[in-house]
């Protein structure tokens, strides 16, 4: 016979199925400042008590706990929200109890005979005289003279003060929780800066950045391309390493192995004589150069995200003083980063399993501080998954916990278990599928997976459809009209989205060979020359797209997309809207680069809060045309060569007492 529990015997309350809970609170949610948390539970005891619940939550600075009386939905679910005021993070649970005197006073409704009415005021006399020994100042007082009037009143008087307001007020102040239940875990949230969710992304080379015959970009001609950027809406400027290139088995063009003397290298092949991931490369410029880079792109609303690939050419400070930090080959030289056959003989990853990884793991966190110092406050984190999760754990803890407002963004193609756990662990925004989802059924069935389940408390995608490594294939044959589809979905799909430029606006497509996904004389491993001006840049409608984006409430956030049915499989149809459907953007993309395609799509009008006998009008807003629909089934015909999709803002049809109607 087992013994009876000392501990929990009296707790009849039931908490389970928390909603958001990563891990039985292993890992955090994640929220942007200025939100609300909207926390479910489901709380049941047996009999039929009348239960009490309420979330509790705290900042981490702070030690009194916040309470928020929780909501009884149906079928024993409870919600209740907290709002998130500070950047950190928070802690929240859930408390429970069965409420005597809610039951009594449950009870006491339906009670019809005057002499069980009149022994249960005696009863509940003494449940409100027990709350005033638990009730402070005025309160006490004031409950003891409630109890002693239930105890001595007529029927109808004291009837009428057991279910007063009054009554049931304090009493919901001074609730007896002695058999209270909490919840077993006490549930973490991290509260990141609005750019965590909604952010805008550009990429470009510094060293591209040039004029005239300059065979180098520097810092100084960065800022003169940041007007640009900042024009077509981008919110985020993301330049890859800006360190300097080790020479020893230095790539050159196109990947070459062998490299000429004028050839530049691989900007991930970080580290020279003149040093490694805290300097600068000196063709770019000075450190006084790159803070005024920082500072002018702030003037423009832009953040500067740098790229942090922890990595090191031969040539690296490091290998010299700390070569206890690599990884060693038999003949005691130091292994090269390779995925056999292919060798890349520029790069020597570190080894975390090194004895000395905790030294390592200091002056890679250092690394890190040292950039925030320089007014750094995003970072692409480059190759995240070849890393040890503890280290990225422990490292992201403690640069958030001093500097809350850094957003980490995590280049992680990867299997998906991996990228989902780089989320768990701290990566606030990651990369993902999207640049190979190109059907209906692979965008529809890959977003309904990172937008409607689980996986939407904890992991943040951010679009991108081409990257200095990625050239899809659908971009590679779809012309003009395929990079448009794929900036239209990228941008109306993801409240994150980037493009690497220029080469997206200038509609680069040649691949380095056939049937790979590496740009034809890639920046990379060169100097590019662009010609921004070009008449047939793309540069008008990327800005148009991204000032529907900045223009639209809906479109700024994941958790409120919609998937609607077409009947052509080429016609993709979904919706983002707020909370309370004030504005619904609908967005139906032809995915076909190359044919018209047309078809009827078909609204959930309940669902949208649309009548079904009223008309509603659908403003297009890439080219303001305006169109009546009418019913749940609309035509729509789209010609890629002349705009890829329709990005419609939804007016709903309001009539005045003058009999006239407009749509708003």
């Amino acid at each position: 016979m087992t013994d009876i529990p000392k501990i929990g015997g009296r707790q009849r309350v039931v908490i389970e199925n928390v909603q958001p809970e990563i891990d039985a609170g292993r890992f955090p949610a994640k929220r942007v400042i200025g939100q609300n948390v909207d926390v479910e539970a489901d709380a049941f005891a047996d009999g039929n008590d009348v239960l009490a619940c309420v979330l509790r939550y705290r900042h981490a600075s702070e030690t009194e706990w916040h309470e928020v009386p929780m909501v009884p939905l149906v079928n024993d679910r409870w919600r209740a929200s907290f709002p998130l005021t500070e950047l950190g993070q928070y802690v929240y649970t859930i408390t429970a109890w069965s409420d005597h005197f809610l039951s009594w006073r449950h009870e006491f409704e339906r009670r019809n005979d005057a002499q069980d009415i009149a022994m249960a005021l005696q009863g509940g006399a003494m449940l409100v005289v027990a709350a005033a020994a638990r009730a402070v100042d005025e309160n006490k007082l004031h409950l003891q003279q409630i109890g002693e009037t239930l105890r001595l009143a007529n029927l109808d008087d004291g009837s009428a003060l057991a279910l007063s307001e009054t009554l049931l007020s304090l009493m919901r102040r001074y609730p007896d929780r002695s058999f209270a239940t909490n919840y077993t875990y006490m549930l973490p949230l991290w509260v990141e800066p609005v750019k965590a969710q909604y952010s805008t992304w550009y990429e470009f080379f510094p060293r591209s950045c040039i004029s005239g015959d300059m065979p180098h970009g520097t810092f100084s001609e960065c800022e003169k391309w940041l007007p640009y950027v900042a024009e077509m809406g981008f919110d985020v400027v993301y330049l890859p390493p800006i360190h300097p290139i080790g020479l020893t088995k230095r790539k050159g063009k196109n990947n070459a192995l062998v490299a000429s003397e004028a050839d530049v290298g691989s900007p991930w092949a970080i580290g020279a004589t003149d040093g490694g991931h805290k300097s600068i490369h000196s063709l770019l410029g000075t450190l006084d150069d790159f803070h005024r880079l920082v500072v002018k792109a702030g003037e423009l609303d832009i953040d500067i995200a740098l790229d942090i690939a922890f990595q090191c050419s031969p040539d690296h400070p490091y290998v010299h003083d700390h070569p206890e930090w690599f990884r060693h080959r038999p003949d005691d030289s130091i292994q090269y980063a390779e995925n056999p056959p292919k060798k890349y003989e520029d790069i020597y990853p570190f080894n975390f399993e090194s004895d000395a990884w905790t030294a390592l793991w200091q002056e890679l966190l250092e690394v890190f501080l040292f950039w925030i110092e320089q007014g750094v406050s995003i970072f692409r984190v480059d190759n995240p998954h070849s890393k040890p999760f503890p280290f990225w754990e422990w490292l992201i803890g403690e640069v958030k916990r001093a500097h809350p407002q850094i957003i980490f963004l995590a280049e992680a193609f990867t299997r998906p278990k991996i990228i989902y756990h780089l989320a768990k662990v701290g990566f606030s925004q990651s990369y993902n599928y999207f640049p190979w989802r190109n059907t209906k059924s692979e965008l529809e069935t890959y977003f309904t997976e990172l937008t409607q389940t689980d996986v939407r408390e904890y992991f943040r995608a951010n679009l991108w459809p081409n990257t200095p490594d990625i050239l899809s294939e659908y971009l590679q044959f779809g012309g003009r009209p395929a990079f448009m589809i794929r900036l239209v979905l990228a941008a109306t799909l993801g409240a994150n989205y980037g493009v690497y430029g220029p080469a997206y606006e200038l509609m680069e497509a040649v691949p380095r060979e056939v049937g790979g996904e590496e740009y034809l004389d890639s920046e990379k491993y060169q100097v590019r020359k662009w010609e921004i001006a070009r008449v047939d840049s793309l540069k008008d409608f990327i800005t148009r797209i991204n000032q529907i984006r900045r223009e639209s409430a809906a479109l700024q956030q994941d958790h409120r997309l919609h998937f609607f049915e077409a009947d052509n499989e080429m016609l993709f149809c979904y919706a983002k809207t707020t909370p309370d459907n004030a504005e619904i953007i609908l967005v139906v993309v032809n995915l076909d680069p190359h044919h018209t395609q047309s078809g009827w799509v078909t609204l959930p009008l309940e669902k949208l809060g649309l009548d079904k006998h009223q008309s509603y009008q659908m403003q297009d807003l890439l080219t303001d045309a305006r169109f009546l629909w009418n019913g749940a089934r609309n035509y729509v015909e789209i010609n890629p060569k002349v705009a890829p999709a329709h990005i419609f803002k939804l007016h709903r049809r309001i009539r005045t007492e003058h009999d006239f109607d407009y749509y708003l």
